[in-house]
């Protein structure tokens, strides 16, 4: 159920990977995507490379003008794998019931156990909301349709009364 607002919604979307370019971004694309149908503003989309300072300075730059962060990548357990290292620490609040559900989702619908694998992770900065994902389509998809785009709206309002 989609919780829309009299506001309009605006987002940045980035990409973590060493090898990815916008033109092979699948999963940042599809990012673009999910939030294009549901009218959400795309105010930036950045590719940027497995490195916490970079990671931490492409999201500062991001959030002053837009509502949420959606990354995309680096969520996994590989050692170049730093997305949650370099946003935890930015983070006001965590919001677990995301990394919960995605990873619960991924279990039934998805990848089965290698869900576990996932550190799928959602907070707030200066009441503006940050989503990191897994950079696959697969959890793209997922994540976009059955929890990013149903509550966005909703979350955007809550930060803003």
């Amino acid at each position: 159920m989609h919780h829309r607002t009299d506001r309009a919604v605006s987002a940045g979307v980035l990409t973590i990977s060493d090898t990815r370019t916008k033109e092979t971004d699948k999963g940042g694309q599809a990012v673009i995507d999910h939030l294009k149908n549901n009218n959400i503003i795309i105010k930036h989309y950045d590719i940027v490379i497995d490195d916490v300072t970079i990671i931490q300075q492409a999201v500062t730059q991001m959030f002053p003008d837009v509502d949420a962060v959606i990354t995309t990548g680096g969520t996994g357990v590989a050692q170049r794998d730093v997305t949650i290292e370099a946003v935890r620490p930015l983070v006001d609040k965590e919001l677990d019931g995301f990394g919960e559900l995605f990873r619960y989702l991924s279990f039934t619908e998805d990848v089965g156990t290698k869900s576990m694998l996932s550190r799928a992770f959602c907070g707030t900065i200066d009441n503006k909301v940050l989503f990191c994902i897994p950079g696959s389509v697969g959890a793209v998809n997922l994540a976009m349709k059955k929890l990013i785009t149903q509550e966005i709206f909703h979350i955007v309002n809550e930060l803003n009364k």
